[in-house]
């Protein structure tokens, strides 16, 4: 075992070491760095900082990992962003439609585009089907579709909910959980996307008043999100901290004397291990727990090797610039394909494609770790994608060029019917067994947060390790990214659970 840091085996004294360079473990070292706090940041991935938010490149090409718009209802964030980048953000206008039957459908749904598109036929279906439901909405509303069908109709549901739902989470819209629902789709209706049609948004609408699914234009770094968090973790290193690529924690001892002992395999796989006064930890708490010692209880053991996640991978497609779509993505209603959502990274910013004769699509596609999916070779994936967007319409064969597959494992935290005991069971022995060991961020807490409710986590986290008492309570950061006193407030952003 290699001992870094100085000659005692560990670091300056007071480190505070941050496992993951995404988001919160970037936003935290950047804050406490920023109060010449010792920071020391380790990050599995060899290459890149960001986590999922990072972006990657393929001979000169930048794409980002599922989409990152840079907008908050937290001025704070804001404000945060622009420090941390230090240049002007690009404002991009906000752009997705949903595919449905060969055409391009507004989203949020425009009640004149849609029934335009749909046919005076369907239209008609769609309008008797809402009607329908609001005279004699489903009893009990317990599933998503329940709850989808009694707002919006039967047709509308499978028209435009279904198929990409069922994509994405990998289970039928029966057994998805209507609390999900509520959440997700909150404060949107369809009177109300129709009202937004007829009366756009002014541009001195309130930050807090605006629904974030109808935002209609958003910030972005010119080069995508990494940008973004290269810089911070350059400013990091400026501010005397560190961030080391290629570390993958292994394990976190709980030292007699106070602090911790946290043990890596480094870049050329020989252990190394790190001392700290405290820990922040946004790696996946399924793997966090297994890794503590002493040992958890059994019952937090048992927690974490019952969540679950949702993975994902890329599939970037360079092709020819035929204009087929501006979107920045687009929704996939087709259950013939597999595909879920296709981003068109020239249109979240032009920089990110150095030709511009070209561009460069982003096929999403939502698994399972190990599936059938997840394992199929590259080149089995760069002809899937290559055939379904031209079965698709949204490519001609000869336009496609070149192309490069990325996978994203635990890129969304699955709430099961037990998830949340699980988590509670896990924060009690955390808080009980573990003291200066601080998770923040999506996987860190199993909490399915946007980019600004992981970095407000951190934000707080590092306020309370720089006060030197429990000032925040992060679990309460709910999803704007805001925080909340109350005992009754909502923490993190819902993902389906069963019914």
């Amino acid at each position: 075992m290699v001992f870094a840091g100085d000659a005692e085996g560990g670091a300056q004294p007071g480190t505070v070491l941050c496992i993951g360079a995404g988001p919160a473990g970037l936003t935290a070292a950047y804050v406490l760095s920023r109060e010449r706090r010792p920071v020391l940041v380790l990050e599995a991935d060899p290459r890149h900082v960001g986590g999922i938010s990072r972006t990657e490149t393929y001979r000169g090409f930048a794409f980002d990992i599922g989409g990152h718009r840079f907008f908050s209802k937290s001025e704070e964030i804001e404000a945060l962003w622009d420090e941390m980048l230090g240049e002007p953000f690009l404002v991009r206008p906000r752009k997705s439609r949903i595919f449905y039957r060969g055409k391009l459908f507004d989203y949020p749904l425009r009640a004149g585009d849609a029934l335009i598109k749909l046919g005076p036929i369907e239209a008609l279906r769609c309008v008797f089907s809402y009607a329908y439901a609001a005279a004699f909405p489903p009893r009990p509303v317990t599933s998503f579709e329940d709850w989808v069908t009694a707002r919006f109709g039967r047709r509308l549901f499978e028209i435009f909910f279904k198929t990409y739902t069922e994509k994405v989470w990998g289970m039928p819209c029966s057994e998805i959980s209507a609390d999900w629902a509520a959440q997700r789709i909150k404060g949107l209706n369809l009177f109300q996307a129709i009202w937004r049609a007829l009366k756009p948004q002014r541009s001195g609408t309130p930050r807090e008043q605006i629904i974030k699914t109808l935002v209609n234009e958003f910030r972005y770094p010119r080069r995508g999100p990494g940008m973004l968090w290269e810089t911070v973790a350059r400013r990091i290193a400026e501010a005397g901290g560190e961030v080391r690529l290629g570390h993958r924690v292994q394990g976190l001892t709980r030292l007699p004397q106070g602090g911790w002992l946290v043990e890596a395999a480094g870049p050329d796989g020989v252990p190394v291990a790190f001392r700290a006064a405290e820990v922040i930890s946004s790696m996946p708490m399924r793997d966090l727990v297994p890794a503590i010692r002493p040992a958890l209880p059994a019952e937090a053991l048992a927690a974490a090797e019952s969540l679950r996640y949702r993975d994902f991978l890329t599939v970037a497609l360079i092709l020819k610039d035929r204009r087929r779509f501006d979107d920045n993505w687009i929704y996939i209603h087709d259950p013939g394909v597999k595909v879920g959502r296709i981003q068109n990274f020239k249109s979240w910013s032009p920089d990110m494609v150095p030709d511009p004769a070209l561009t460069c699509y982003g096929l999403e596609y939502f698994c399972f770790e190990g599936d059938g999916l997840w394992t199929a070779a590259d080149a089995d994936l760069l002809r899937l994608a290559a055939e379904e967007l031209v079965r698709l319409g949204l490519a001609a064969a000869d336009d496609i060029l070149d192309g490069t597959v990325i996978r994203q494992p635990k890129a969304y935290p699955v709430y099961d019917a037990d998830y949340q005991r699980h988590v509670e069971t896990i924060r009690a022995a955390l808080d009980a067994h573990a003291p200066g060991l601080h998770p923040v961020g999506r996987n860190g807490m199993h909490k399915y947060n946007n980019q600004d409710h992981a970095m407000m986590t951190a934000l707080l986290t590092a306020r309370n390790i720089l006060a030197g008492r429990r000032i925040y309570d992060v679990w309460k950061v709910n999803q704007d990214a805001e925080y909340h006193e109350e005992k009754t407030a909502e923490g993190g952003r819902l993902v389906p659970e069963r019914v």
